[in-house]
């Protein structure tokens, strides 16, 4: 009996270390994996941030950041690389799959990374600032003279400063402070800060055997388990503190985005942002107009709160978004009184204002006509075709007051000396007329007067209209 109790002990004993959090320091250490693909702005943020306080709190060996990007804004670049720097946790950068690449603030982000690498088929570089904000491209622009702009912009202007326009100055400044980061992430991590610079001034890219002829990278890998292998035995620099990688042959664990990032980077998208305030607009304005109808009310809102929360993480300009309010304000007033000028000034300021909304633009983070110009058009079609209803309206005949009581047929309650009372819309009226009427005649309303009605007979009504 004392064995059993013994034994019981003993595996009690057994499945509470096996359990406890003290057991985890024996464990097998894990690379945990997150692929930002696509552009970079809030959603990529806030992705990579969730992954990195993951990353620590499970105290994993290295986080890989998996990129295959175009670019996108600044602001979130500038966060992503805040965030790499100042983790815990190794953070190795791979560019892939085949055929992805890492331009323009992709290439930064893959400086600020521990252990840089790619996979065969891939590129980075394009790293020249084109975010100073202004009108959307038109359709059909002509793309070589935009491309030249670019290439200038890149350049600095070296014409000197005597002279330069403003636009000039401001580019060259962008472009002197991208160089600065660049290089200040180069030299922080060992890698060439030439080519760097080069990227950002010349938009130059590299593929990934070039990159690593170039030492931009630390090497090529065609999958991460071969990532991992010649990460292996690397020093790094982490956090200050210097760490070797110990990565051959562990088991990758992938960190798959949430329902909230994912819906971040859907309404993110300045066009998105804008569709999503027109319906809230547009909801609450209906659910005015037909109290009672909820739904509009209720769908308006939630549009309304997810473009105003989508704006408020976008780099906007409060300018391009008051004049679109504005605009959208003379369009609801142009719908109930017609005047023209209200509507077209209501649509030259919706323009304006979409134009002007993003005072930085970056890949996936710009205005488009194709979006901005049938918001507008089917913002002045709907007002158009509210004001026609409105204006027909009005010259309907009324449908309430004394107005809308001419010509309804009444029934004669009692009548005497030309005086008594009728019923008309189920109430009881006093009346008088004109002419002689008896109980039992037809009659209808002619007029109202403090709240007498003036009553003739039907036919009287109807052979005058013949004569």
């Amino acid at each position: 009996m004392s064995f059993a109790r013994v034994a019981l002990l003993a595996a009690a004993f057994v499945a509470v270390a096996a359990f406890s959090p003290f057991s985890s320091a024996g464990s097998e250490k894990v690379a945990l994996s997150v692929a930002i693909d696509g552009a970079i702005g809030p959603a990529s943020t806030r992705q990579l941030e969730e992954a990195l306080d993951v990353a620590a709190k499970r105290d994993v060996a290295v986080l890989i950041l998996q990129l295959d990007t175009p670019g996108g804004l600044v602001t979130s670049m500038r966060e992503m690389i805040a965030d790499i720097l100042a983790s815990p946790v190794p953070v190795i950068g791979y560019v892939a799959p085949a055929g992805g690449h890492a331009a323009s603030a992709g290439t930064y982000i893959l400086y600020a990374t521990h252990i840089a690498a790619m996979a065969p088929g891939t590129n980075l570089g394009a790293a020249t600032p084109v975010e100073i904000g202004g009108l959307p491209s038109l359709p059909g622009g002509d793309k070589g003279d935009q491309k030249d702009q670019g290439d200038q912009k890149g350049q600095g202007d070296q014409k000197g400063q005597d002279g330069r326009p403003a636009g000039d100055a401001m580019m060259a400044k962008v472009t002197n402070d991208a160089v600065a980061l660049i290089r200040s992430l180069a030299e922080l991590r060992g890698r060439n800060g030439d080519w760097g610079e080069k990227a950002v001034r010349e938009a130059a890219s590299l593929s990934a055997n070039a990159a690593l002829q170039e030492h931009v990278i630390d090497f090529v890998a065609h999958d991460t388990t071969e990532l991992l292998q010649l990460a292996d035995g690397r020093t790094v620099d982490v956090a200050g503190k210097k760490q070797v990688l110990a990565t051959k042959g562990l088991p990758v664990e992938t960190l798959e985005p949430g329902w909230f990032i994912r819906l971040l980077s859907v309404i993110t998208d300045p066009n998105i942002a804008v569709i999503l305030m027109l319906v809230g607009v547009y909801g609450i304005v209906f659910e005015f107009t037909s109290p009672g109808a909820v739904a509009p009310g209720v769908i308006g809102t939630i549009c309304l709160v997810l473009g105003l929360y989508a704006l408020n993480l976008l780099p906007i300009n409060y300018t391009g978004l008051a004049l679109m309010l504005l605009g959208i304000a003379f369009l609801i007033i142009e719908a109930l009184n017609p005047t023209v000028v209200l509507g077209v000034s209501g649509v030259a300021a919706f323009l304006f204002g979409a134009a002007m909304l993003l005072r930085v633009e970056g890949p996936g983070f710009a205005m488009s006509w194709t979006v901005i110009g049938p918001a507008a058009a089917l913002t002045l079609g709907l007002a158009l075709l509210t004001g026609t209803y409105v204006w027909a309206a009005r010259k309907n005949p009324p449908r309430v007051g004394g107005e809308a009581m001419r010509g309804l047929p009444v029934e004669i309650l009692d009548w005497q000396d030309g005086e008594g009372h009728v019923l008309a819309l189920g109430e009881r009226w006093r009346a008088r007329a004109d002419e002689p009427i008896a109980a039992g005649d037809s009659v209808e309303v002619a007029d109202i007067s403090d709240l007498v009605l003036t009553v003739r007979r039907r036919e009287a009504a109807r052979n005058g209209a013949r004569q």
